[in-house]
C-alpha cells in the first residue's frame, strides 16, 4: 500500500512539474493564448464547461457512440476472426477482401458513412465499429492459430470434438491475444467516433472541438482534448482490469501482477 501511494505521488508530482514548466514558458515567452494557452486557462475552460454541464452532455454522447461501436465492431471481429482461423476454405475466399479493406484508410470512409447514414448516432457507431474491427480480428486469428499442433492432435486422439478443442484449448490459448486486441480496439473506437463527429455531427466532443476551432477558443479545445485523454485512459483501464480478472491463470499476468505489487505502478 505504501509503495503504491508513493508511486501515485511521484506521478502526480511529475504531472504538476510539467504543468508548472508549461505555465512558466508560456508567460516568459509571451506566447499568445490562441497559439498555446497556459494550463491555468485550460483548467478554467474545463471548469466552466463542467459547471455549465455543456461538457457533460457531449461526453455522454461520445461515450455512448464509442461503447456501442466497440461492442458492434468487436463482436463482428471475433465472429469473423474465429471463422477465418478455423476454416482454411473461408480464409481462401475472404483473405483478399480482408487485406484490401484493411489497407483502406478508415478515416476516408467517414464522409461516405455520414452521407449514407446521416448525422445521427448510427453513423458514429458504424465508424467507431469499423475502426475497432480489424485489431481484434487479426489478434483473434493469430491467437486461435497459436495453439500447439501436438496438443490439438492429442485431444483428437482422445476423441475430442472440434467444439471441445475450441473451447478447451484454442480459445483459452487465444485469450491473451484477444484482450490485447480489445485494448487497442477500445481506443480506436473512441478515435473513430471523434473522427465521425469531425466530419459531421449534431453533438459530441468532436463537434465541440470543431465549433471551438471556428470561434478560436484554443483553451477550450485543449480542455476537450484533456477530457478525451482521461476518457481513453479510463476505458483502457477497464479492459485491463477485466483482462487481469479473466487471465489470472496466465503466467504473464502473474509476472505483471508481481511487478506491479513491487513497484506500486498498477492501474
Amino acid at each position: 500500500m505504501t509503495s503504491g501511494l508513493r508511486g501515485l505521488a511521484l506521478r502526480l508530482l511529475c504531472v504538476l512539474a510539467v504543468l508548472a514548466v508549461w505555465e512558466l514558458l508560456v508567460r516568459a515567452l509571451s506566447i499568445p493564448a490562441y497559439i498555446l494557452p497556459p494550463p491555468t486557462a485550460i483548467l478554467t475552460a474545463l471548469y466552466r464547461g463542467i459547471v455549465s454541464t455543456l461538457y457533460i452532455e457531449h461526453i455522454w454522447i461520445t461515450l455512448t457512440e464509442t461503447l456501442l461501436g466497440f461492442m458492434v465492431g468487436t463482436a463482428l471481429a471475433f465472429a469473423l476472426g474465429t471463422v477465418v482461423a478455423l476454416s482454411r476454405r473461408t480464409e481462401f475466399f475472404l483473405y483478399p477482401f480482408i487485406v484490401m479493406f484493411q489497407a483502406m484508410p478508415k478515416v476516408a470512409l467517414a464522409p461516405l458513412i455520414i452521407v449514407w447514414f446521416g448525422l445521427g448516432l448510427t453513423s458514429k457507431v458504424l465508424n467507431a465499429a469499423l475502426v475497432a474491427f480489424f485489431p481484434l480480428m487479426v489478434n483473434t486469428i493469430v491467437g486461435l492459430r497459436s495453439a500447439e499442433e501436438d496438443r490439438i492432435n492429442l485431444m483428437r486422439s482422445l476423441a475430442a470434438t472440434p467444439l471441445q478443442i475450441f473451447w478447451m484449448l484454442q480459445l483459452p490459448n487465444a485469450l491473451p491475444y484477444i484482450f490485447a486486441g480489445l485494448e487497442i480496439a477500445m481506443i480506436f473506437a473512441l478515435i473513430g467516433a471523434i473522427v465521425a463527429e469531425f466530419v459531421g455531427a449534431q453533438a459530441g466532443l468532436g463537434m465541440l472541438i470543431q465549433s471551438m476551432n471556428f470561434s478560436m477558443d484554443v483553451a477550450g479545445q485543449f480542455s476537450v482534448l484533456l477530457i478525451l485523454s482521461i476518457l481513453g485512459l479510463i476505458l483502457n483501464s477497464i479492459i485491463v482490469g477485466v483482462r487481469r480478472r479473466v487471465l489470472f491463470w496466465d503466467e504473464r499476468e502473474k509476472a505483471e501482477a508481481r511487478q506491479t505489487a513491487t513497484t506500486g505502478g498498477g492501474i
